[in-house]
């Protein structure tokens, strides 16, 4: 059933962090704020701190996280550990890869007997539709074969760009008529995977309003109908955000999480906003693992998440 895994090359992991680090360090922000502007004298004392923090929150990282952090920083200097900018940026480097590393977690696709089924979720104009077609690209490039299926039918257009998807990575698209039940939809590419012996089944729906009560409720009723006729399934249940959302990435993260049990997220965006910081707010609440982040249109503009990259990538001023 599976063919044999191929690893993403060095060299395109490299071009992907660099241009993560270019596309972040735009705009005015603490996430490519010198830290020397927060302590011109170099002495690194609690109104730096206090300073630092009020940055934090303006970059979206949250109240919770933020307190974890200047907390962890205030020990720190109590113990006379920061003395100087140098220092006070190595601790800040340590703190986000402490919040960062445990929801780094990619995603494997182990070999079974029947399609594993990847739900995706988040509300219009997240990305949804684009990440499925990259995400496609990338279980091919590693040797899984792959099916769409176009759960979206409230927008033509959605099923057209999925089917557009399709075909340009040569993968078999399931679809019905516009209105047709999205779980009906879903359950039947579902058949057909299992049928054709296909790796990885990548389900789409349609962007929910997270406070539309009704529209939720449908999307436990795909979870729950694929489940009655595998109890694996679906395997994974991921929510795609859009990064530039700030605080309401938060909201949606919660809501979704409450109604279906996330097990993964992809955040997509980055290259439009300077608030990456959300990423770290969601992470330290939440917990759910991160296995991609977007950073513009192409394939190789999406990455599995990597948390030392990351915070790399927010603290350099390289470009």
């Amino acid at each position: 059933m599976f063919g044999k895994k191929k690893e993403p090359g060095a060299e395109k992991k490299q071009g992907f962090v660099k241009r993560l680090r270019s596309r972040l360090n735009r705009g005015d922000s603490w996430l490519t704020y010198d830290l020397a502007n927060l302590a011109p004298g170099g002495k690194i004392d609690e109104d730096v701190l206090d300073d630092l923090e009020a940055e934090l929150i303006m970059a979206d990282v949250g109240v919770d996280a933020t307190e974890r952090i200047i907390s962890g920083l205030q020990k720190s200097l109590a113990r006379k550990e920061l003395k100087d900018v140098e220092s006070l940026k190595r601790g800040l480097r340590d703190s986000l890869i402490d919040i960062l590393s445990p929801v780094a977690k990619h995603l494997e696709i182990p070999e079974q007997a029947e399609p594993f089924v990847i739900l995706m979720v988040g509300v219009n104009g997240a990305g949804k539709t684009t990440t499925i077609g990259k995400m496609a690209r990338r279980f091919q490039d590693e040797g899984h074969s792959v099916m769409l299926a176009a759960g979206d039918t409230f927008r033509a257009a959605a099923v057209e760009q999925l089917q557009a998807w399709g075909e340009r990575n040569k993968v078999p698209v399931i679809s019905q008529q516009a209105g047709a039940d999205p779980a009906a939809v879903i359950f039947d590419a579902y058949e057909a995977a299992r049928s054709r012996k296909i790796d990885v089944l990548l389900a789409d729906t349609a962007g929910r309003l997270q406070n539309q009560q009704g529209l939720m409720d449908e999307l436990t009723k795909i979870k729950r109908v694929l489940s009655r006729h595998n109890e694996h399934a679906p395997q994974e249940i991921m929510l795609v955000l859009d990064a530039s959302q700030g605080q309401n990435a938060m909201v949606q993260a919660e809501k979704f999480h409450d109604a279906l049990g996330l097990t993964g997220i992809t955040v997509t965006k980055l290259d439009g906003s300077a608030k990456g910081g959300i990423l770290l707010a969601i992470a330290n609440k939440l917990g759910i693992p991160v296995r991609f982040i977007g950073i513009g249109e192409s394939a190789d503009d999406m990455q599995p998440f990597d948390a030392e990259d990351y915070v790399g990538a927010l603290l350099s001023d390289e470009t």
